[in-house]
């Protein structure tokens, strides 16, 4: 009997909520006594999950697995689930997982618990907090199934080194049946990804134009943050809709997000209402967002974006 976690990886590395993944399922481990199992797609350097609790990964490659499709990954990690009679699953918040899920939990007979923000209360039944209500409440929500699935909500529990000595073990892949061919896969043109990012910068139309993105890539860069932008920045070919957050686009829930030029709009803010620290800049005093946001400034974003990226690089070179 074990713990199973679902890890994600990105051109070799693993995402940021992979460790948290690690870091939360050990402790949960340690609490049950048993073993942190986790499984990887195409991805034979797992000693780093050693660092944060894992003692056993399973690695699974194949060409065909190359870019994730739900299915395929899915029945993989169902056989792997069987077959180490694991009774808790735990994935991410990310777009991927929330494919994944009700496919596993359908395979397996399993509840499913999606946006959990804290370790569960009780065991015996499955008992944990999860937000709701694009994160304006929180509900505790009761599994009683013999195997559970936890969907961990992104930069809930943090990443907390406890070392193990970690044995990966290589599987073959589980066979499926598809007719899909995944051809293209859109990436964001920011240095960190957005569902991996402590801070993210985002921009509107009150950039007026693509051609002052550089203000956004410029603070981004200086913070080691994340771009996004608004639904309606993407929908004018402004920035790619990799980089749309909101409702309808990616959820944030980084520990800073920085609004410039955004107006607020009601989706918008579903979106990115998980994020610890909201700072808004626009000149607008009475933009929507200032009412949900922790820091505000009124001001001319060309103005103050250039000084402040100024007075940041002064700072990190101090």
């Amino acid at each position: 009997m074990g713990i199973l976690i679902y890890t994600e990886s990105d051109n070799g590395k693993f995402k940021k909520s992979a460790l948290e993944l690690a870091s939360y399922g050990r402790t949960i481990a340690d609490q049950l006594g048993v073993e942190l199992i986790a499984v990887s797609f195409n991805h034979k350097d797992s000693q780093t999950l050693g660092h944060y609790g894992v003692e056993r990964v399973i690695q699974i490659s194949d060409p065909s697995l190359e870019n994730f499709t739900a299915k395929p990954y899915a029945a993989n990690l169902a056989a792997v689930a069987e077959e180490n009679d694991v009774k808790l699953l735990i994935l991410s918040s990310s777009a991927n997982a929330k494919y994944l899920a009700p496919l596993l939990a359908v395979s397996l007979s399993a509840g499913y618990a999606s946006n959990v923000v804290e370790l569960p209360e009780y065991i015996q039944p499955l008992t944990v907090k999860r937000s709701c209500f694009t994160n304006k409440a929180f509900s505790t929500c009761i599994l009683e199934n013999e195997v559970n699935i936890i969907g961990l909500s992104s930069n809930s529990y943090g990443i907390r080194e406890n070392t193990k000595e970690i044995v990966a073990v290589d599987k073959s892949v589980t066979p499926r049946e598809t007719n899909l061919v995944v051809e293209n896969i859109e990436k964001s043109s920011g240095e960190v990804s957005i569902a991996d990012a402590d801070i993210v910068v985002s921009g509107g139309r009150g950039l007026k134009g693509p051609e002052n993105w550089h203000l956004i890539e410029d603070l981004a860069s200086t913070l080691g943050a994340a771009t996004a932008c608004s639904k309606p920045v993407s929908d004018m070919g402004w920035r790619p809709h990799s980089e749309h957050v909101g409702q309808t686009g990616k959820p944030v829930a980084s520990n800073l997000y920085v609004a410039i030029g955004v107006s607020g709009a009601i989706q918008h803010l579903a979106g990115i209402n998980s994020s610890k620290v909201k700072l808004v800049i626009n000149n607008d005093p009475e933009a929507p967002f200032f009412k949900a946001a922790d820091y505000g400034v009124v001001a001319d974003a060309f103005e103050v974006v250039p000084q402040l990226i100024e007075k940041l690089k002064i700072f990190k070179n101090s």
